[in-house]
């Protein structure tokens, strides 16, 4: 069966076809011809997508927008919000997580109330759930771009698009620019957004959780305890295991009385946590945050990723900031990363650094998430692809990950707007300016350091070889 036309595509073939057919009548045929395929080449080219439906909106999305539904021809959920004073731009968004076990529309739903700012704005927004659960940069790339297929061809061409990535959403982000965007004559997309985002790659950025969890189980002994199962603790958790995170919460307050005030910490507790807080370098508040991600999201790399191979290893590591690193270096777990899983999460996670078009990073100092030192690592990238004058990053003095503040994001979108329709690339220093001004109408928050510079990844996460 053929594929129809939709709508616009007809729309445009009615009104180009004619001329085409007039022109042909002045020229010679080769000419004609040509004049032909080179309008043909224009015309909108189906993507074979249904188109959304009509629904009724989300909590948190501002009074009067227009909300579509569906689901794309790989499975994936998607969500589109267009306002009401729609300023005829997109922002295609990558949520952060990533989320495991099967993807729910709702979702979406979460995802729009956090990021309610940019239909406040005025840009209409288009996200997806992604097609799977787990750490699949690649997959979800390709579904962040169908996403915005479906918007162009079913709710209206707009007239700039933002690919806008949160979190591990900015490593999608980023890796989706590479995939679409290398070369910015042929970039669906006019700019990108990188909030709190992992860019240092998957085989950098996740080193420190494996790190944790040696140096957990050396002061802990808890997970697994002694009279479990046994498993190498780069594979997150055994693929029958039935620990739950009310569970694996239990054991680390057991040892380290995180859930507890400090003064009701044993002291043996309370050496315990400050030897996590100063080795790791995490705060205590983010500890069973980062031992969650440690356990599951490593067991879904290590079973689904790279085929139960370790990419992680730590062989070579030294552990510094304990009361005996001496001691703890001799007794800590000790795992080799294999090269096949290496290279075969890097192929999917790292990134290049070949981006065609304008990229923009907004980063929290503070970050108890994702470190702000992945932001060093990405500029390197940045600058071995010949791409770092497509770079501005910009550091906001907030300790949050998931949201630093409404005008903030308006500054950064309007920032970029500016970059590609008049050449004006931004600064820093210029993007605070511009976020005090919108705190008249956005609401207070920021608070962006124009001075401020990261230090390199590797004084953050333990080097290795």
């Amino acid at each position: 069966m053929r594929t129809p036309f939709p709508p616009d595509a007809r729309r445009a073939a009615r009104r180009t076809l004619p001329v085409i057919a007039s022109a042909a009548r002045r020229v010679s045929a080769p000419v004609a011809l040509a004049v032909l395929l080179s309008a043909c080449a224009q015309l909108p080219v189906p993507s074979g997508e249904k188109a959304p439906a009509a629904a009724a909106c989300p909590e948190g999305v501002p009074a009067g927008a227009r909300c579509l539904r569906g689901q794309d021809s790989a499975g994936a959920h998607y969500l589109i919000v267009v306002p009401a004073n729609w300023n005829r731009m997109l922002v295609v968004h990558a949520h952060g997580g990533p989320t495991l076990g099967e993807p729910k529309a709702s979702r979406a739903d979460a995802d729009i109330k956090r990021w309610a700012i940019t239909v406040k704005a005025g840009y209409a927004w288009a996200g997806s759930v992604f097609r799977q659960g787990g750490v699949e940069v690649r997959a979800a790339a390709e579904d962040t771009e169908r996403v915005r297929r479906i918007f162009v061809e079913h709710v209206g061409k707009p007239t700039r698009t933002i690919l806008h990535g949160q979190s591990w959403g900015a490593n999608v982000a980023a890796k989706g620019a590479e995939m679409y965007s290398a070369d910015a004559a042929r970039s669906p997309y006019d700019a990108v957004l990188l909030t709190s985002g992992v860019l240092a790659g998957g085989t950098r950025a996740y080193d420190f959780r494996l790190d944790l969890r040696v140096v957990y189980q050396y002061l802990c002994g808890n997970h697994p305890r002694a009279d479990e199962p046994q498993y190498p603790l780069w594979m997150g958790l055994p693929a029958d295991s039935k620990l739950t995170r009310p569970e694996l919460a239990a054991r680390i307050d057991e040892c380290l009385g995180v859930r507890k005030p400090a003064a009701q910490r044993s002291p043996e507790q309370a050496r315990r946590l400050k030897t996590i807080v100063d080795v790791i370098r995490i705060p205590e508040s983010s500890v069973i945050g980062h031992m969650n991600w440690a356990t599951w999201h490593m067991q879904d790399i290590a079973l689904n990723r790279t085929g139960g191979r370790s990419p992680f290893g730590n062989e070579s590591v030294k552990y510094r900031g304990s009361d005996d690193d001496a001691k703890l270096n001799a007794g800590v777990l000790r795992y080799r990363a294999d090269p096949q899983a290496v290279a075969k999460l890097a192929a999917d996670t790292d990134l290049s650094g070949r981006i065609g078009v304008p990229v923009l990073s907004v980063h929290g100092i503070g970050d108890p998430t994702i470190f702000v030192e992945n932001q060093s690592a990405f500029r390197e990238t940045m600058e071995r692809a010949g791409a770092a004058s497509r770079l501005v990053q910009v550091y906001s003095d907030h300790a949050a990950h998931s949201y630093l503040s409404d005008p903030t994001y308006v500054a950064a979108f309007d920032a970029l707007v500016k970059w590609v329709e008049k050449g004006e690339k931004p600064t820093p220093a210029g993007i605070a300016e511009s976020c005090k001004r919108f705190e008249s109408e956005y609401g207070k928050g920021c608070k962006i350091d124009p001075a401020y510079r990261p230090a390199p990844l590797h004084e953050r996460i333990a080097p290795r070889k």
